[in-house]
């Protein structure tokens, strides 16, 4: 079951907004297709990211992806956790294995992201 607090980008990213502060991860439905994580490499605190641009990549045995920000902001923390056991986004995706936090410009919404509904619809149609 998606969380119902979070938009999902196309890409599989998620995003939780709280005031200013974009909490950013990518989906369970991302983890399963990736299988077992290896290594995420993320951006330096104090870069910028753009919506629909690549922030990181994160490796599996399988493959090596692109992560994508689903906002326009500054990266102002990284889950360094991530760096020593990559395996939490697996474990977590949701909870301990979000990627980046970024400041947003006041006033940002999340309209331009998927509902949880809309993107259960969309990752039932590629599962099949």
């Amino acid at each position: 079951m998606l969380p119902n607090d979070l938009r999902y980008a196309k890409s599989h990213e998620w995003v939780r907004l709280g005031g200013d502060v974009a909490v950013i991860g990518i989906t369970q439905f991302a983890v399963e297709q990736l299988t077992d994580v290896i290594f995420i490499q993320l951006p330096d605190v104090g870069k910028a990211v753009a919506a629909g641009k690549g922030f990181g990549e994160i490796e599996s045995v399988k493959a090596v992806s692109d992560l994508y920000a689903p906002v326009d902001g500054e990266v102002i923390e990284v889950n360094k956790k991530l760096t020593a056991d990559p395996t939490l986004v697996s474990k977590s995706p949701y909870g301990d294995g979000w990627m980046i936090k970024v400041r947003v410009k006041p006033g940002t919404t999340l309209d331009h992201l998927l509902t949880p509904e809309q993107y259960q619809k969309q990752i039932e149609s590629e599962a099949h």
